[in-house]
């Protein structure tokens, strides 16, 4: 299980490596979560700034107390909304990100997956019924996220606990959701619609889909870093797929050749077969 763990980890090096070698790809694909990052890094100072009244206000029955055990039970207050609202916001960030870039992320996942199998045949879906999926599904995920945070925001007024256990399972629930959104096009791109599909498939190989979840998940935690993470999480996600299907992550030979200027222009690259 540790070296499965640390072959997710591992994925998204890969991610990095395979992503860069379509630049403009790339770029393209940090668009959407850096108009989202924006959106999303002023709600959290919203909430950082008036995370001291909302602890005052959720602690009335703290107000009889002596002066340090007040503070304790507000410290332990704010903590309690700052993890449960982290949850939300990253899973949500993840999903409407996914959502407004979705012919960009596709695009990505389709590079990384005819790296591999240059033979693969592209699904004819219509973009407006991908992204219409996509929006229902990206709902869904966030519905079950907006449960888990109360239940998150409970356990942490618990002492201890609350600091310690409750961040491991937030990011352990939150990255699995993640992962979730992350596999899709390349599970899709097989036919493969439902969202019990993949999560049937991540079972099946807890320890990697979490080595690559976790570090995803922590990493979309910092204000502004998802505008790099994203894309090289989407080609990280379409390995992670790959895996899960059973279908081939190593590197073909030839399947990288030197870019001249002309060729890296383009929006995506489609690999010929070895040695041509």
């Amino acid at each position: 299980m540790i070296s499965e763990f640390f072959a997710g980890i591992r994925l998204l090096g890969r991610g990095f490596h395979l992503v860069l070698r379509r630049r403009r790809l790339f770029w393209f694909g940090a668009l959407p979560p850096l108009i989202m990052s924006v959106i999303f890094t002023a709600v959290l100072v919203v909430l950082i700034t008036r995370l001291p009244a909302l602890a005052d206000w959720l602690t009335p029955f703290a107000d009889r107390w002596d002066a340090g055990a007040e503070q304790a039970a507000e410290v332990l207050a704010g903590g309690a909304v700052l993890g449960g609202s982290m949850l939300l916001m990253v899973i949500s960030f993840t999903t409407l990100t996914l959502a407004l870039g979705s012919p960009v992320y596709d695009k990505i996942s389709e590079f990384v997956d005819l790296e591999f199998e240059p033979q693969l045949r592209l699904p004819e879906d219509h973009w407006l019924r991908s992204l219409g999926r996509s929006v229902r599904q990206s709902l869904v995920l966030i519905g079950i996220s907006a449960l888990v945070a109360p239940l998150v925001f409970a356990a942490g007024f618990v002492p201890v606990v609350g600091q310690t256990v409750v961040p491991v399972i937030s990011a352990t629930f939150g990255g699995w959701m993640l992962c979730l959104e992350l596999i899709g096009s390349t599970f899709e791109r097989r036919g493969m619609f439902r969202l019990a599909e993949r999560r049937r498939a991540m079972q099946g190989n807890r320890a990697r889909v979490l080595g690559l979840a976790i570090p995803t998940f922590l990493l979309m935690s910092i204000p502004l870093a998802g505008t790099l993470v994203f894309p090289i999480a989407t080609a990280a996600g379409t390995l992670l797929a790959r895996d899960l299907l059973g279908r081939s992550t190593s590197e073909l030979p030839g399947s990288a050749p030197r870019l001249g200027a002309a060729e890296r222009g383009r929006f995506v690259h489609r690999p010929t077969a070895a040695g041509e």
